[in-house]
């Protein structure tokens, strides 16, 4: 056992002394809003932070696009429309913008406008661009590498999505949670029927816009990928630069040197670097941002006992107890990359202040649960430290991805989501998607 102390001259030490077990190594690193340092234990130490790189991603989104932005997804009809015959004769073409979010539900969503717009059968393919995904990929792990064949892909999820013959197991129930959110008939759902296929060339002559499908803010599909701690962040993060980019705005933002910040992804996929201190700066500059937008941190980031995922399922003892509610943060976890690493980092609500905090375990492959357990304890020891836990406000329960969804019908008229804007709303006229 040792003193918990490490702390650079004249920093103020905890109001009682802290034991931290030595069987694993941790590393950590504790600041108050201030900025002035509590404690830290190797905290220069460069390390691989996982997961907490979704902060910085996080952030570098917030800063270019805006709490508020709106990814848009257009459906085009390169042909003629048949009313009469409920039937689109040529292509429905799609041209995504980079939506990172777009699942099952928000196909429900597009069927439902084309069969109100007097299309049920579409006897040409649908046709997609390189920026419409559609569905999980697990970030670079699981991507397709080749972008025709991934631009497929995400053609053929889309049309089965749209045609209940063609659904499995988990489109028909999310169909029924759908259904049920929505007070429709679960036995009457939207079908566009597309007989000619599939193809991948969305760009050229996409015809008549029938179809704007705009997502939920963006600040809620960040607070889906960081409690589900999802690598299709990194989608985001492809709309906006390539990760070289990442990294100089991290170092130009944490006010460290270039190389003090080392990323391979924007999900913590591979082999990145950043260190413990480094970690508590970028917290600090997204509770600037987030203060900033008038965003809640916590509604950005999972808070351990209110939020589904990685936070409220690792860290049990957080999630229910006394301390409940008191931290929110992200995790970062690598199974057996760099030998393996566990960390968490995020806000702790005690009864002397908010701190922020970083404590990691390197070379935790084959033993991540001891390792979380003793994170979790040094959490909680750090809390009693300083007056305890105290509880913060949980945010709205986490939304489905196409709960705050909208979408424009040619003529402007909107299909609103639950609790939306009154049937019948209107909207500026559409124009040309932008680009960023």
């Amino acid at each position: 056992m040792l003193l918990a102390s490490a702390l650079s001259e004249g920093a103020q030490t905890a109001s009682r002394p802290r034991r931290v077990s030595r069987s694993l190594p941790l590393v950590w690193h504790v600041e108050t809003l201030g900025g002035q340092l509590m404690e830290s234990n190797q905290p220069d130490e460069a390390i691989n932070p996982a997961s907490v790189v979704k902060v910085a991603t996080s952030l570098w989104a917030l800063e270019r696009l805006g709490a508020d932005f709106r990814f848009e997804t257009r459906f085009f009809a390169r042909g003629t429309v048949d009313e009469a015959r409920r039937v689109l004769q040529g292509d429905l073409v799609v041209q995504g913008s980079g939506d990172p979010d777009f699942h099952a539900e928000n196909a429900f969503l597009v069927a439902r406008a084309l069969n109100d717009l007097h299309v049920e059968r579409v006897t040409g393919a649908v046709i997609v661009n390189q920026r419409f995904w559609m569905g999980w990929e697990n970030g670079s792990s699981g991507r397709e590498p080749d972008p025709i064949k991934r631009s497929v892909l995400m053609a053929t999820r889309l049309r089965q999505a749209l045609n209940p013959k063609r659904w499995d197991g988990s489109t028909r129930m999310a169909w029924r949670e759908f259904a049920l959110r929505r007070g429709l008939d679960p036995k009457r759902p939207p079908q566009v029927v597309v007989s000619g296929g599939i193809g991948a060339d969305g760009e050229a002559n996409p015809g008549q816009m029938l179809v704007v499908h705009r997502s939920q803010f963006l600040v809620e599909i960040l607070r889906r990928f960081n409690c589900y701690s999802n690598n299709d962040i990194e989608r985001v993060a492809a709309g906006l630069g390539p990760v070289d980019e990442l990294a100089t705005f991290v170092a130009s933002r944490c006010e460290v040197p270039r190389e003090a910040v080392q990323l391979e992804t924007a999900s913590g996929l591979g082999s990145n670097r950043l260190t413990a201190r480094v970690i508590v700066r970028l917290l600090r500059e997204l509770r600037s941002t987030c203060e900033r937008l008038t965003v809640p941190v916590e509604s950005l980031l999972p808070v351990a006992g209110c939020d589904p995922g990685t936070v409220t399922h690792q860290f049990p003892l957080l999630a229910d107890g006394p301390s409940t509610t008191s931290v929110v943060g992200k995790t970062g976890t690598l199974t057996n990359t760099d030998g393996g690493i566990a960390v968490l980092a995020g806000f702790a609500r005690t009864g002397q202040g908010e701190l922020l905090f970083c404590v990691a375990v390197p070379h935790a492959a084959g033993k991540l649960k001891g390792a979380r357990h003793a994170e979790e304890k040094w959490v909680l020891d750090l809390l009693g430290a300083h007056g305890g836990g105290q509880p913060r406000q949980c945010a709205p329960e986490l939304p489905t991805p196409d709960a705050g969804a909208s979408i424009i019908l040619l003529g402007n008229r909107v299909i609103p989501p639950p609790d939306g804007p009154a049937s019948g709303a209107t909207l500026p006229s559409v124009a040309a998607p932008a680009t960023r």
